[in-house]
């Protein structure tokens, strides 16, 4: 069944008006669907570059981080990707369990992985 829908749109690209056929068109052409799909990509290989560049700044070794069995807030930050005040809101709301040494707070790696299963 075919349907006579035509839709003005513009290019999520190129900027330029044209008529879609469907509802979640958003390119004119595969030419500009394709350069968008590249930058999209080349965008995210930059970010992932930057990243490992700021680790090796800060001096992160993930690998050391990785092989621990305890982790401090910093260091679980780093692994899980998220902010610190992030990491908080899981130990606040008891998603992530912590435990006290001294005045240092430590989080089990298997409490983290836990979160994944």
């Amino acid at each position: 069944m075919s349907s006579n829908i035509k839709i003005p749109k513009v290019c999520e690209h190129c900027k330029e008006t044209f008529i879609a056929k469907t509802t979640v068109t958003r390119f004119c052409s595969t030419n500009c669907a394709g350069k968008a799909f590249k930058n999209r990509k080349s965008k995210e290989l930059l970010e992932s570059v930057q990243m490992e560049e700021y680790r090796k700044s800060v001096g992160i070794n993930m690998e050391l981080i990785q092989s621990k069995e305890f982790l401090s807030i910093k260091e679980a930050c780093l692994l899980l990707g998220v902010s610190r005040m992030s990491l908080y809101r899981y130990i606040k709301n008891k998603t992530i369990t912590t435990h006290k040494l001294g005045g240092k707070v430590i989080i089990k790696k298997q409490a983290l992985t836990k979160l994944f299963q």
